[in-house]
């Protein structure tokens, strides 16, 4: 099965000082040429929903691995159920493989394409009396099963002949038999310690439509009889479970076996599990159907699509599935440090911008009142090679709320009654007077600039401790600004009373919408997905919600606050 070679970069990791130890395996694999120096992976996803930031951990080492091998990576749907499964997903998953890995190109695979030939392999088992119809119901196979500590039960079926086997499968294949009435079965060993070889269930009759296939099917194959199949059929050479798949590998090893076929390596590596954070696609299911969230793409969710929206890049993913690393043990990993590769990479790339999202008016009553100036200013303090834009100034400006105290407290150095601050980039003012409304509010302050400041220096070099950012009110362009932090309240969402679930410990705080902000007038022209580093705020992405002349913002990630930490303190 042809597919695409990723690139290979220049240092490949079987020449790396230290590598894990799934790419050991596969350095003593080539070093013995077990599979001809072949590397060869897939990601298997089901199309039952989006994928969250544990896939892209898995889409990260899969795709990984054969960049630094030269190898092959395949985008193969695991749809075998084709009650939970939808086109919806399976588009959402391809577009999240190709925004990870953009070097993948290939047509996506489907297991529902070796349909036919894995069932012909059942019959294959079949003559050879390792594999015979059932008719228990699902519980009475549960109930023959036994237990860890019980061996199991044959079923009263089990020693049917091969005919009378051949004839009931292919009936079942015809349609002949109702939901639940028969499935097939391998004949391994009901007593194993290992439950998943005491007959394990290759079909069940299921009467629905398929996403792919129609109604052309109505026998469908479990995952683990698909599993090694399909690695099989692509030339899989070394096939990337979780660690919940270890107990099935002798099961993946025994099909191929048995059926005397290619037969790839399996091969477990610990899933990820972030705090704050709910890693099920069935309970992030559940999180849309119950109204929670706006749906799969909501920035607080952990899928790729909504962390894409957040503003999430595929390089601070790429970063952090490298800085986790890959283990044979379950651990917890901090949502802090997702938040710092995120930080990192925009703080690299984010050009800077200035907005305003809770305004406070300012008057500069020395300024003229029409006068206009221009300040240039560079669109990345560290990156000169991206240029610069024009920051218009005049004598009605914005500022933040939270940069203004009446009675400030020791340690505020931002503006307050006769204290001197520098405005980023333009002129030193002095509050002089305060207005306020009916109610007490705070709702304009007056005053003054000092016009030998201009750029935000002075020859007296006198030392000025506070700097804001701001807006020209007559050239502010409106914004919706969006908010996000952590959806749930506690690191392990599931820590709840008896009689509760995790909704329990949804934030009522995780979305704050702020209308009205003053963001300044480059901004205009920004389109959904860009990113920028609203100065002294945080990263902040264009939301697919914009439209021209309705600008939405969302928070990626806020920046360090020394006097948040203050406060805190």
């Amino acid at each position: 099965m042809e597919n695409s070679t990723l690139e290979q970069p220049a240092a490949a990791s079987e020449g790396a000082a230290s590598v894990d130890f799934i790419r050991a395996l596969i350095n003593e694999d080539n070093r013995t040429g077990r599979f001809g120096g072949r590397v060869h992976t897939r990601f298997p996803p089901e199309p039952n929903g989006y994928l969250h930031i544990g896939h892209g951990k898995s889409i990260c080492l899969n795709a990984g691995i054969p960049r630094d091998y030269g190898g092959k990576f395949n985008l193969r749907f695991d749809d075998t159920n084709p009650v939970k499964e939808e086109d919806e997903y399976v588009e959402s998953i391809v577009a999240d493989v190709r925004w990870l890995v953009p070097e993948f190109t290939d047509e996506p695979l489907f297991a529902s394409d070796y349909f036919e030939q894995m069932y012909l392999w059942a019959e294959d088992l079949i003559q050879k009396g390792v594999a015979y119809v059932d008719d228990l119901s699902a519980e009475e196979i549960r109930q023959y099963r036994g237990t860890l500590t019980e061996p199991g039960k044959d079923s009263p079926y089990r020693n049917r002949s091969i005919e009378e086997n051949l004839d009931l499968f292919r009936r079942m294949r015809a349609g002949e038999f109702p939901d639940g009435s028969r499935v097939l079965r391998a004949k391994i060993d009901m007593s194993s310690p290992n439950l998943n070889l005491r007959d394990p269930v290759m079909y069940r009759i299921l009467h629905a439509s398929h996403h792919r296939t129609g109604d052309a099917w109505c026998i469908y194959p479990m995952y683990d009889w698909a599993h090694g199949l399909e690695d099989s059929i692509e030339g899989i050479t070394h096939s990337i479970c979780t660690l919940e798949f270890e107990d099935h590998r002798p099961l993946y090893d025994w099909y191929l076996d048995q059926l005397g076929i290619y037969h790839p390596q399996q091969i477990e590596f610990a899933r990820l599990n972030l705090t704050y954070t709910v890693m099920s696609k069935r309970w992030l299911l559940r999180l849309v159907r119950g109204g929670h969230v706006s749906g799969w793409d909501d920035p607080r969710m952990p899928t790729l699509a909504g962390m894409r929206r957040r503003g999430y890049t595929p390089e601070s993913i790429w970063d952090f599935a490298e800085r986790i690393g890959v283990a044979k043990a379950n651990s917890m990993v901090e949502l802090g440090l997702l938040e710092y590769c995120i930080r990192e990479d925009l703080n690299a790339r984010a050009l800077r911008a200035m907005a305003v999202l809770r305004p406070l008016r300012v008057v500069i009553e020395n300024y003229p009142e029409d006068q206009v100036e221009e300040f240039e200013v560079p669109n990345h303090p560290q990156r000169p090679e991206l240029g610069t834009r024009n920051v218009s100034f005049s004598r009605v400006l914005y500022i933040e709320q939270d940069d203004f105290m009446e009675e400030p407290p020791s340690k505020f150095f931002r503006l307050a009654p006769g204290r001197e601050v520098r405005l980023m980039n333009a002129y030193y003012i002095t509050c002089g007077s305060v207005v306020k409304d009916e109610t007490g509010a705070i709702v304009e302050l007056r005053c003054t600039y000092d016009p030998a400041s201009r750029g935000g220096v002075t020859a007296d070099g006198r030392k000025i401790k506070g700097t804001l950012h701001w807006v020209s009110a007559a050239h502010a362009v409106d914004a919706e600004v969006r908010l996000y932090d952590n959806l749930f309240l506690k690191e392990n969402p599931y820590d709840v009373p008896e009689g509760q679930d995790f909704t329990a410990n949804l934030s009522p705080d995780s979305l704050q919408v702020l209308a009205g902000c003053k963001v300044e007038s480059s901004l205009a022209v920004a389109a959904p997905g860009d990113r920028f580093q609203f100065m002294r705020q945080g990263y902040f992405c264009v939301d697919k919600d914009s439209r021209p002349g309705v600008l939405v913002f969302n928070r990626t990630v806020g920046l360090k606050d020394t006097w948040a930490k203050i406060q805190q303190q």
